[in-house]
């Protein structure tokens, strides 16, 4: 019997001494897989907190970067992403990249700045080009065009060079293209995106792309050339104002109708097409040549983002101009189009739109007219 108690004791003793030898590192060791569990589970509902919060409004890559800027903010007894607090707060390395931004390994830039190109930009562009263009099909068919009070004269006067004519064009075409791609780039999700589908939008910007890219450069040059050779039609004058206040003599109601204000070379609403593409069309180029070549011109992730505001912003004025400007040469003007396909106008054409020109002109012999 007494045999059988110490035999029982003396287990009890080793199996107490075991325990207290065992013990202390496996309930640490639970205890560390514990705390390593609790922060991934921690770190998962931050990140899907932020996704339900940011998706419906904001891209996914804001979600992404919100997700990691919170977890980065925790402290780092909590064991969330050491690296990534450790690169933030300075820590540099070494790379074979001869990038001049190779040593960014994060991209610190406003959020503010990625939130734009989704919001506002693409809905305003898209309203310059399709909203201009719905106004003015409207206004064309309450107002009607204006037509040539004496009709067609039959004489035509020479109003454009053949270089002006193949300027011209040689920037329209490109203008043209460069719209309706950069609106697939910049609002094909808003626009296209219900129509075509995630594979259809893809196929659109991968072609909308390398067009865009190659139609600014004809756009860059022959712009410039254009804002160079135009400018002495364009100088405000005395009489640009009273234009702006009968609407040019376009409309055909009211007090407005047969209202044929003086007019040089270029009207007052010329002018301010002229001033104004001049002006957003080389901020245009400008912030364009920053997006084109980030390499050469050193651009850093933040310089392109705000080139690209800038661009979008620019393109969105261009655009609505460009609408306006080509209703007003096709359709409600009567014979206008044909100056900048033959270079000639109509004589009854320049007398009623262009008077002043006409007469000076007319005084200093300078006045060409077509021969058959």
């Amino acid at each position: 019997m007494r045999a059988t108690i110490t035999s029982a004791l003396l287990l009890g003793f080793v199996l107490a001494i075991m325990a207290l030898a065992v013990s202390p590192p496996a309930l640490a060791k639970a205890s560390e897989a514990e705390q390593q569990a609790q922060a991934k589970a921690l770190q998962a509902a931050q990140l899907a907190e932020i996704d339900k919060a940011t998706a419906p409004e904001v891209p996914l890559i804001r979600s992404a970067q919100a997700a990691e800027e919170m977890i980065s903010n925790q402290s780092n007894a909590e064991g969330l992403s050491p690296l990534w607090t450790a690169v933030r707060e300075g820590q540099t390395g070494r790379t074979t990249s001869k990038s001049p931004f190779a040593d960014s390994f994060i991209n610190q830039y406003d959020f503010m700045l990625i939130e734009q190109r989704p919001g506002w930009l693409s809905k305003a562009l898209t309203f310059s080009l399709f909203g201009m263009i719905v106004v003015f099909a409207v206004f064309v068919l309450v107002n009607g065009a204006s037509k040539l009070e004496k009709g067609f004269s039959g004489v035509e006067v020479r109003r454009w060079s053949n270089v002006d004519i193949w300027v011209h064009w040689l920037m329209a075409i490109p203008c043209i293209l460069l719209i309706l791609t950069g609106l697939a780039l910049l609002a094909g999700r808003w626009v296209f995106a219900d129509w075509l589908g995630p594979q259809g939008l893809a196929t659109l910007a991968a072609m909308a792309k390398p067009i865009h890219d190659y139609m600014a450069l004809p756009f860059a040059l022959f712009g410039v050339i254009a804002m160079l050779r135009w400018m002495k039609h364009n100088i405000p004058a005395g009489y640009d104002l009273k234009w702006f206040t009968v609407v040019g003599g376009y409309l055909n109601f009211g007090p407005f109708k047969g209202q044929h204000p003086d007019a040089g070379f270029s009207n007052a609403g010329e002018k301010l097409w002229y001033w104004s593409f001049t002006l957003f069309g080389l901020a245009i180029i400008v912030s364009g040549m920053f997006l084109l070549f980030p390499e050469a011109l050193s651009t850093s992730r933040t310089d392109a983002l705000w080139a690209l505001l800038i661009h979008a912003s620019a393109a969105i004025v261009i655009t609505g101009f460009t609408v306006v400007h080509i209703f007003m040469a096709t359709v409600l003007s009567e014979g206008g189009m044909v100056n900048m396909v033959t270079g000639y106008c109509d004589e009854n054409w320049a007398k009623q739109h262009h008077n002043v020109w006409y007469d000076e002109i007319k005084a200093d012999g300078s006045i060409e007219y077509k021969t058959s």
